[in-house]
């Protein structure tokens, strides 16, 4: 199954335990989780940009990936890994072997994520296959170019999309499996989750994972 590696962690905060173990935005994570090869940081709000959660999965081997404003923060606690990069929306990577594209991530219609800011979404491609982590996004163009297997959807409202504009989303993106995300925690709850995957029932499959603790 597509979801055989991949955990959510709560909130926006995913691991994908493959040929590298990778995190999406940790978050008040676990007291021992496993450490990192790859962290990737969507942008500097605390529930994002978690610096005690990635002081516990960090390392010496570790690569950090993420936009200007985090970067600065993890250079200023002297966080321990073997390199920090910033990335624009736009940008690749290629970290042995597993390749990252640094995608656009904004609001339309609030103001906690502007696109000046430069925010970020994530494509990453690992073992054959492709995942899309949006950030803190709304319903943007740029989606249009997301290509695919697994697409990480926002679907709390208030600083993200609605679960109705999340569908949306997914509806152009086309992935093989729309995951909902970033609520439970701070905004959102499992309702919106579940009206994101009745949205799309019998057009887009929806995995709804089960918090790992």
């Amino acid at each position: 199954m597509l979801t055989d590696n991949l955990r959510w962690l709560g909130h926006a905060a995913f691991r994908f335990d493959g040929s590298k173990r990778i995190y999406f935005d940790p978050y008040r994570l676990p007291k021992k989780p496993p450490k990192a090869d790859i962290i990737l940081v969507t942008h500097e709000h605390s529930d994002h940009l978690s610096l005690g959660d990635i002081k516990k999965i960090s390392s010496k081997a570790c690569v950090i990936v993420t936009d200007g404003a985090s970067s600065r923060q993890l250079l200023a606690e002297k966080t321990t890994c073997k390199e920090i990069k910033t990335v624009c929306p736009g940008q690749n990577l290629d970290l042995d072997g597993v390749k990252i594209h640094a995608v656009a991530s904004y609001n339309t219609n609030k103001h906690f994520h502007t696109c000046s800011s430069a925010k970020l979404g994530f494509i990453i491609s690992i073992d054959g296959i492709k995942i899309y982590h949006a950030g803190d996004t709304d319903f943007i163009p740029e989606m249009e170019d997301c290509k695919c297997d697994i697409a990480l959807l926002p679907v709390s409202g208030t600083y993200v999309m609605t679960a109705e504009e999340a569908a949306e989303a997914a509806l152009t993106i086309r992935p093989k499996l729309a995951v909902p995300m970033h609520y439970g925690s701070i905004v959102g709850s499992p309702d919106d989750a579940e009206k994101f995957r009745s949205l799309l029932r019998g057009k887009i499959e929806v995995y709804i994972p089960k918090k790992e603790v």
